[in-house]
């Protein structure tokens, strides 16, 4: 059997098991950890199937920042889930009616991997052949939206090339949603006014107690990860349009690692670090770096977000500016965001 083939099956079983065993646990606290594992399994996956930007996703959010906010939330509920009552018996039918649904909508899809989908004959091949260095300029499609030149010049990470190019305004308002979640959690997940614990516990029968962590252990090998997971997560916001990663990914590994921070030191030491007036800032200035480098590039001559105006001369590294500009953008919301959320369920709601 074809190893590629045998490892295929291997992780989708495993990965199919961790999703039933986590619907099928009581006890919340092992659901949470099995959906943790879950998502390791599909970034696997995503690896093996070549889509190292969607691993790359999966593995940061899925498993990372997704799964310290569920534990947080089980701080909040406990870890032992209550009886719903009697099961709703149209409940179930409207599902699985649905589900139907969604399965006979699949059967006119294209086949997986069929090279004559429309997706696969529209942009895609264009993209492919230049940013591998196939295509010169005057390979510039006509009557292009986003001026001359603009798809002339493409940076080696395909992925970032469609999303913050040919997609700019769709990642754009993307990061606008994540501002306006973000806000609208500020007004939301107010702290109650009162002395709030540093770190939470969860014990065995699922109530929660409040303490700060001494374990010198922890402390020290957890501190000596933080300022790598830093130096990471700002290697992938710069070098996004040349590997995989970008905005999305190095926000959350950025906001991890004050979050790491948090858990370990308490909320009162990270914020002398980051204070929180200026993750409030940062969440803003993200949406305006974006946004405002489309209007630079309208100012020198250009389209909104055609990133070929900033530098006439040289396309090549006025397009690598502007991908980098925007993707900083997306960063800063992102893990502004992020931190955001897991500060205000920590420090309680209303």
């Amino acid at each position: 059997m074809d190893p590629v083939l045998l490892l295929d099956v291997l992780l989708l079983i495993l990965a199919v098991l961790a999703a039933v065993a986590a619907m099928l646990q009581r006890d919340l606290l092992g659901s949470v950890m099995l959906m943790g594992i879950y998502s390791l399994l599909m970034a696997v996956i995503w690896a093996n199937l070549f889509a190292m930007d969607v691993s790359f996703t999966e593995a940061s959010v899925g498993a990372g920042a997704a799964t310290v906010l569920l534990l947080m939330a089980l701080t909040r509920i406990g870890t032992r889930e209550r009886s719903g009552g009697d099961h709703s018996l149209p409940a179930l039918v409207l599902v699985v009616l649905t589900g139907v649904v969604l399965l006979y909508g699949t059967s006119e899809l294209p086949r997986f991997g069929d090279p004559q989908a429309p997706a696969q004959l529209h942009i895609a091949p264009h993209y492919l052949a230049q940013d591998i260095g196939k295509v010169s300029d005057s390979a510039t499609p006509p009557n292009s939206p986003h001026g001359e030149g603009d798809f002339g010049h493409h940076v080696p990470n395909t992925v970032t090339a469609v999303l913050a190019s040919y997609r700019g305004y769709d990642t754009m308002f993307e990061t606008a949603v994540i501002f306006s979640a973000g806000m609208c959690l500020l007004l939301l997940l107010r702290p109650i006014p009162r002395r709030s614990p540093e770190t939470v516990t969860i014990d065995e029968s699922g109530s929660t107690s409040h303490q700060k962590s001494e374990s010198v252990v922890l402390r020290t090998i957890g501190g000596m990860l933080i300022p790598y997971i830093l130096v990471f997560g700002f290697y992938v916001q710069m070098h996004g349009e040349i590997g995989p990663g970008g905005g999305f990914q190095a926000g959350v590994l950025v906001a991890a690692a004050f979050i790491l921070h948090s858990l370990l030191f308490g909320r009162t030491a990270t914020d002398r670090w980051l204070p929180r007036w200026l993750v409030d800032l940062a969440m803003s200035l993200g949406v305006l770096l974006y946004a405002g480098t489309g209007v630079a590039c309208m100012a020198m001559g250009g389209h909104f977000l055609d990133y070929s105006a900033l530098d006439r001369v040289h396309p090549a590294e006025a397009e690598a500016l502007g991908m980098t500009l925007v993707e900083a953008g997306v960063g800063l919301t992102v893990a502004s965001v992020v931190l955001t959320i897991v500060r205000k369920v920590q420090g309680g709601t209303r």
